[in-house]
């Protein structure tokens, strides 16, 4: 079994970003050569997430909105500890820190509108994913 790793780093200009990351999950895929097999994607960070769904705009607004809801802006008791983002370690727990996508023939199996994301909740500053590519 053929195993490739690679780490993508970012950089958000805001505090709450969403990322398409689907075109560098596919050229690490290509790099590294499984033609059967899976690419695990996860973020490194524990008030991030990695998800797969539409690259709407609405629908990512409505994503936002939904997230806000569920974990809204206050006083956490995690705040007592000199922190301020409370609200974004719960954000991970909802969407989650990973994805795994299958690789069919070299690349990404997605259905017609699946697309992988990298959501932010506490950037503006250096942040990591990594994705090991798994298989034959």
């Amino acid at each position: 079994m053929k195993s490739h790793t690679e780490y993508l780093t970012f950089n958000t200009r805001q505090r709450e970003e969403f990322v398409n990351i689907t075109r560098q999950v596919e050229e690490t895929v290509r790099k590294s050569g499984v033609q059967e097999g899976m690419a695990l994607v996860s973020a490194m960070h524990i008030t991030a997430a990695v998800y797969v769904n539409d690259a709407e705009s609405g629908l990512i607004e409505d994503i936002k909105e939904w997230l806000r809801e569920l974990a809204p802006k206050k006083n956490y008791r995690h705040h007592q500890t000199g922190e301020d983002n409370g609200e974004a370690h719960l954000k991970n727990l909802i969407l989650h820190h990973q994805v795994i996508v299958p690789v069919t023939k070299g690349k990404l199996d997605f259905g017609p509108w699946q697309q992988v994301y990298y959501a932010e909740f506490d950037g503006q500053r250096s942040k990591r994913v990594i994705v090991k590519v798994m298989g034959e």
